[in-house]
């Protein structure tokens, strides 16, 4: 008669079960810092050599974790992407072109249905990468590098359900991504660009051109205005602000909502008789057109203010912007 299950100890430690799940799987990462050696190296030159893309491939969590893997190369400057070696014995492994590198993740090194690929792989001449854990498996063998992840022991106290196993196969993916990261000079932008959706992608990609206003919908008055035409003028383009500007239309002065209610509170200024240019702003902050929007939200926050007037190299107003345009923008 089969033995019934134990009921859950309600007076388990789950934080110390915890802990010992990560100093686990901190020693086994400690381990594998000590094999990231000329293997390794071998596995970033022959990535750097493949004029393809790389195939990553495995089963079960091995599978989840190339999935990851690829995806981290993919976004990183390694074009690869993830192919499921049971689909790929059924037609996907007509996905991989002869200009293709795989990567082969299986920790037993005898994953059935990664090894039925390795005879038509090799007839086709892709270079093969394996992680194993065991250096003297059948994959390990057949690989023209062999990248060992094997751990001491897994997490899982049943020592069944892969864990520190997985751990390490995803760090050792993760420092290929970032060597070859590094040795192909890929930069912020570079990144920006495969990630345009994202919040990133929009720091770094959108630029003040992207969001300011122009043209008419650019607050703008000359030096000679009165106090009414500056206050229709902020009226009517609704960014809090106006830029005066000279007979060249280069800026002499910035008058904002700000200076409106110090000049209102202030009893000694006569408002029908001041003049613009007595009570504007002279040399206020400014910014490029071909700047960064988030190099306009930086410039907000440090001097405490809610808009910036663009300016070209010879100090001509182009264009305005605010806090809101920067918000709608999801800048910040």
């Amino acid at each position: 008669m089969a033995e019934a299950p134990k009921p859950p100890d309600p007076g388990a430690d789950f934080a110390a079960s915890g802990r010992r799940v990560i100093e686990i799987e901190t020693r086994a990462l400690q381990a594998l810092g000590g094999r990231i050696d000329g293997a390794f190296s071998a596995a970033c030159r022959l990535i750097l050599a493949c004029k393809g893309r790389v195939v990553c491939t495995g089963m079960g969590k091995s599978g989840h974790i190339a999935r990851k893997i690829a995806a981290t190369f993919a976004s990183t400057g390694t074009p690869a992407f993830y192919v499921h070696p049971g689909e790929a014995g059924h037609g996907d492994l007509g996905m991989i072109t002869d200009a293709d590198a795989v990567l082969a993740l299986s920790y037993s090194g005898e994953s059935d249905e990664i090894l039925m690929l390795l005879p038509v792989l090799r007839r086709q001449g892709n270079p093969l990468i394996a992680m194993t854990g065991r250096v003297q498996s059948t994959l390990a063998r057949e690989a023209d590098v062999h990248l060992d992840v094997s751990v001491p022991e897994e997490a899982c106290p049943l020592h069944l359900a892969p864990t520190a196993s997985t751990t390490t196969t995803l760090a050792a993916g993760d420092a290929l991504a970032v060597a070859l990261l590094e040795a192909r000079g890929f930069t912020a932008d570079d990144f920006a660009r495969s990630h345009p959706a994202g919040a990133l992608g929009r720091r770094l990609l959108l630029h003040i051109a992207d969001v300011m206003h122009t043209g008419e919908a650019t607050p703008r008055v000359a030096e000679d205005a009165s106090l009414g035409d500056v206050l229709l003028e902020m009226s009517r383009k609704r960014l809090g602000m106006t830029a005066v500007v000279d007979g060249e239309g280069r800026l002499a002065g910035l008058f904002t909502d700000g200076d409106l209610r110090r000049m209102l509170a202030d009893e000694r200024i006569d408002v029908r008789a001041t003049r613009i240019v007595d009570i504007m702003t002279r040399n206020p902050i400014t910014i490029g057109s071909d700047a960064l929007a988030v190099e306009a939200a930086r410039l907000m926050e440090t001097h405490k203010i809610n808009g910036l007037l663009v300016v070209d190299g010879e100090r001509r107003v182009v264009g305005a912007l605010n806090i809101h345009d920067l918000l709608r923008a999801r800048v910040v």
